[in-house]
């Protein structure tokens, strides 16, 4: 018995023997799902109990970060396994479906493949037997989705219920002698944040803590935290707090009312009018923002919590890895905010937890640094497949199997090119380790140090601060490192550096 069971323990560690006896495999993303509104990351602010059953039951990875922290982008880095700058998808523009990707590599490898919901690369997909997708970013509610055939639209349906229905299709309708691969991409929680009726209501009148950084005066910081147009405060719009119009009002009228962002707000309560204005109207926009954006996460877990029924009632879990992951983190009012694109905590760190009964320690928790860029890679080797020479990403394989390489990685490269773009954000790159992050503003030449032992809010830039000299020195060494590694070399036109810039600094940004 005992040599039955090492010989077992052997093949799981080893791995597959060839594609067709690998584990099926469901990655799913939600779309700005912020890790600090998940429980089993202490979330303050909810509740998601099937969402933490894959930590409970599986890894969760606590210092996953994307390599740039917008939509687009993050899905083309998770396909390709590249950054930005490599797969030709640094803003919001057209993903290329003739590169290679994951889903081809595990299509042509003996996966039966599926793509489900939001896609949001401007192409259609390829590598994939099956595919339904929303058209950019879909619809909450009577959502149209459309593959290869045509287009439906699903009405009366809310979107998350509509995503969650076609991919437990998907799963049971699978040719039973190959492996599957699902990527399963919820909208949810994405801006607009419209809740299914039932969880609006669970919500409307619930009160959300506020976050320790919601009053951020930005002091000490760049002019790029000063000039972004993301605040709670100033930059939601009518739209987004779901305020009724003027009776009447309709056309571009109508369309200018909404979009406007209100410095008032006139309430109805107890029967009496009640106006809002400055800080009053700051914490109820905030309230309005955050009810809705955690009733839209309740029908994800509640996705989730179905996904995990059918995998448990068909007898698939033992060897199905279960993925539960966002294109990036998001603000839930932190510093201020309410969108993502910076390099802060807040948005540059990924929820990722993993359930896989026949490879994964329940309950373990993993510390090292993971990246978008290794989910293809790690998808690929779980699966027995070669993982191909230009994916730039590293296999998370032997930290899901409990040891780290002695090698792994202590810093990580991150760059947002989309300047000024939505909400007036900055471009920037810099470097994060487990104790610091080091933000270059290139185009103003501007810097932001931050020590995250003593300061993980993040809200005391020391950079050109006495005493802070060495460790300036280090990171600005570790910076060019990992920019060269990753081979950024400034190829699009609106990353070069001003003209006149000389020294150490200038040599970071590519002079």
């Amino acid at each position: 018995m005992r040599l039955t069971l090492l010989t077992l323990l052997l093949a799981v560690l080893a791995g597959p023997a060839s594609a067709a006896d690998g584990p099926n495999i469901i990655f799913i993303m939600s779309d700005d799902h912020a890790a600090h509104a998940i429980g089993a990351y202490g979330s303050r602010v909810n509740t998601t109990p099937n969402i933490d059953r894959l930590a409970r039951e599986g890894m969760r990875f606590d210092n996953t970060f994307v390599t740039n922290s917008i939509c687009t982008p993050s899905r083309a880095a998770i396909l390709t396994g590249q950054y930005s700058h490599r797969n030709g998808v640094p803003v919001f523009n057209r993903f290329d479906s003739s590169r290679q990707t994951v889903a081809r590599l595990l299509q042509a490898g003996g996966y039966h493949t599926g793509m489900i919901g939001k896609w949001h690369l401007g192409s259609d997909p390829a590598g994939f037997d099956r595919w339904e997708i929303l058209p950019g970013q879909g619809a909450y509610v009577d959502p149209v989705l459309y593959t290869a055939a045509g287009e439906k639209t699903y009405q009366g349906r809310y979107v998350t219920d509509v995503i969650t229905d076609l991919a437990l299709e998907f799963i049971r309708a699978r040719p039973a002698e190959k492996p599957f691969f699902l990527m399963m991409h919820h909208k949810a929680p994405h801006r607009n944040w419209v809740p299914e009726e039932k969880y609006r209501k669970q919500f409307e009148n619930r009160w959300i803590p506020e976050p320790p950084t919601l009053w951020d005066s930005y002091a000490t910081r760049t002019s790029a935290l000063h000039e972004n147009r993301q605040r709670v405060a100033a930059d939601l719009s009518r739209r987004d707090l779901k305020l009724e119009p003027p009776a009447g009002l309709t056309g571009p009228d109508l369309q200018r009312w909404l979009s406007t962002m209100p410095d008032e707000v006139t309430l109805e309560t107890g029967g009496a009018a009640v106006t809002l204005t400055g800080e009053a109207l700051a914490r109820w926009k905030y309230q309005r923002y955050m009810q809705d954006y955690l009733a839209t996460v309740q029908s994800v877990d509640d996705s989730v919590g179905r996904v995990l029924d059918l995998l448990d009632s068909t007898g698939l879990s033992k060897n199905t890895i279960v993925i539960y992951t966002s294109d990036q983190g998001f603000f839930l009012g932190d510093h201020g905010m309410y969108d993502k694109r910076f390099m802060y905590d807040e948005c540059l760190r990924m929820p990722f937890l993993v359930r896989w009964p026949a490879g994964v320690k329940p309950g373990a928790v993993a510390r090292a640094m993971a990246l978008n860029v290794d989910f293809a890679p790690t998808f690929l080797e779980a699966a027995g497949l070669p993982v191909p020479a230009d994916m730039q990403g590293r296999s998370l394989m032997p930290v899901l199997r409990g040891r780290a390489p002695a090698d792994w990685r202590t810093s990580m490269y991150y760059r947002y090119y989309h300047d000024p773009g939505d909400h007036n954000t900055r471009a920037h790159y810099g470097v994060r380790t487990a104790t610091h992050k080091l933000i270059s503003f290139w185009k103003s030449g501007e810097w932001e140090l931050f020590d995250l032992v003593n300061d993980p809010g993040e809200l005391h830039n020391l950079y050109g601060q006495p005493g802070h000299e060495q460790i300036t020195a280090e990171l600005k060494a570790e910076l060019l490192r990992v920019k060269q590694a990753v081979g950024d070399e400034d190829q699009f036109a609106d990353t070069q550096p001003p003209a006149g810039v000389d020294g150490p600094v200038a040599k970071l940004r590519g002079k």
